[in-house]
């Protein structure tokens, strides 16, 4: 009975937050614009190449991080990575150097900055193989029903095929102490019954995800 009511919690959180990103913003609108338009994409791109000097020492030159315990951006969906300078800007995810550091960027080179990482590749990283498939089992009872099958999320929900494991422990590790960096209720639900074994055999397997 109580996995049921948790069940239903989590479908209508899902369908909330869903339905408040719903509320587009122009941002928003011109990457699907882009995704209709190559040579706008492509002028687009080059033009995030460019700006993303500005992340260069901590997230890779192409969105792979330099840094075990900093996301890789690459291949990330554009509209989360917008979702989330967003988040940085009005405080609501708290970070003082990307605080900081999100208000040197237009409106315009955000966007642009997240259209490049989009098109970039992160490689899979290997992993001991049992811990892998510890993981699999694991990520698919309690994270697959948001983050997809793939783990590569959508609009909404971020990418974690291909992350570092460090990076994912620290993240996963921050929702369960309810630390504050990040607030989201959904991800306190998910991960107040998940042990530290379990998080770092889902953290192994998401590496190894293409």
């Amino acid at each position: 009975m109580k996995s049921s009511i948790r069940c239903v919690l989590e479908c209508v959180l899902v369908a909330l937050i869903a339905g408040a990103a719903g509320v587009a913003s122009a941002e928003d609108a011109r990457i699907r614009a882009l995704r209709n338009d190559q040579a706008a994409l492509r002028a687009a791109v080059e033009a995030g190449r460019k700006a993303s000097f500005f992340c260069v020492n901590c997230h890779g030159d192409n969105g792979v991080s330099r840094m075990l315990d900093v996301p890789n951006l690459a291949g990330q969906n554009p509209d989360y990575v917008l979702e989330q300078t967003r988040k940085f800007g009005n405080g609501t995810r708290k970070d003082e150097f990307m605080q900081g550091l999100i208000k040197l960027l237009s409106e315009e080179q955000k966007l642009q900055i997240a259209v490049f990482y989009a098109t970039q590749h992160v490689p899979p990283g290997r992993q001991d193989a049992a811990l892998v498939k510890q993981g699999k089992q694991f990520y698919q009872q309690f994270c697959s029903r948001c983050h997809g099958n793939t783990a590569r999320g959508n609009e909404i929900i971020p990418r974690l095929a291909g992350q570092h494991t460090e990076y994912l422990e620290l993240s996963i590790g921050r929702y369960k102490k309810r630390t504050g960096e990040r607030v989201d209720p959904l991800m306190f639900n998910a991960v107040v019954p998940l042990n530290s074994s379990q998080i770092k055999a889902i953290a192994a397997y998401l590496n190894t995800l293409p």
